[in-house]
């Protein structure tokens, strides 16, 4: 039963962190058990597993939906960048090793490639694994868990604010990288402020556009799948942010 929970849970966390399940979409068992193939006790199994993330909303005795991203959900989420990536960087400059270093350039070079070919999919998913790399390379376990929980949030954040320059974002990546390559903490801490607090208002400002109210009671009395909000940016086809 697990196995079947555990590939029910990976194959709708990706559709929720790459947009293919909007935000505010209701999750009709009936129909993810039929299109899945499995029954409806490992799809519950892995709808909880995904609440716990905070990617599904479930509302007692009605049903499912994709976790709305709101204004106000971003700026927590900032909040909690502004301070923990900040850190993360301060200590990836005072401990990356040449195994670090070389993890951290293979992401950029992966993103100049996608942003070369205007793969934006794979822009994302670069520039998002950067970020995670950081944190590896911070050589600080904990961390490493205060962070884990967030990834999820963090690369469906990126997928939905894709159509912020890659370009920008890529050499914003490049100038961190030199202060963790050059052990300049002070730097690295500096620059990761930047990076993280310059998206911020241009984020908030593109949850205006894809974000409206929901009520998770109101969705969940619906067999309609899809919410009355407008259709996020990125949910039309790849596009990059990071």
């Amino acid at each position: 039963m697990s196995a079947l929970r555990d590939r029910v849970y990976e194959t709708l966390k990706r559709r929720i962190v790459e947009v293919e399940l909007r935000p505010g979409e209701r999750l009709v068992e009936r129909d993810l058990a039929a299109e899945l193939d499995v029954s409806r006790i490992p799809l519950r199994e892995a709808l909880r597993l995904l609440s716990a993330e905070g990617l599904v909303v479930i509302v007692p005795n009605r049903g499912a939906l994709v976790s709305p991203f709101t204004p106000a959900d971003v700026r927590d989420l900032f909040d909690v960048r502004e301070s923990l990536e900040v850190l993360a960087a301060r200590l990836a400059a005072e401990r990356a090793d040449a195994d670090g270093l070389a993890r951290l350039h293979a992401c950029l070079e992966r993103a100049r490639d996608a942003v070369r070919r205007d793969d934006r999919r794979e822009t994302v998913a670069a520039n998002a694994e950067f970020h995670s790399e950081i944190v590896r390379v911070s050589g600080n376990a904990l961390l490493g868990t205060l962070m884990q929980p967030l990834d999820a949030r963090l690369r469906r954040l990126f997928r939905l604010t894709s159509d912020r320059d890659p370009a920008r974002q890529c050499a914003e990546h490049e100038e961190l990288y030199a202060a963790i390559a050059g052990g300049d903490a002070d730097r690295a801490a500096a620059c990761a402020f930047r990076h993280v607090a310059g998206g911020r208002e241009p984020t908030l400002a593109l949850a205006e556009r894809w974000t409206a109210d929901i009520d998770p009671v109101k969705v969940t009395r619906t067999r309609r799948r899809r919410p009355a909000p407008q259709e996020p940016p990125a949910a039309r086809g790849p596009a990059p942010r990071s």
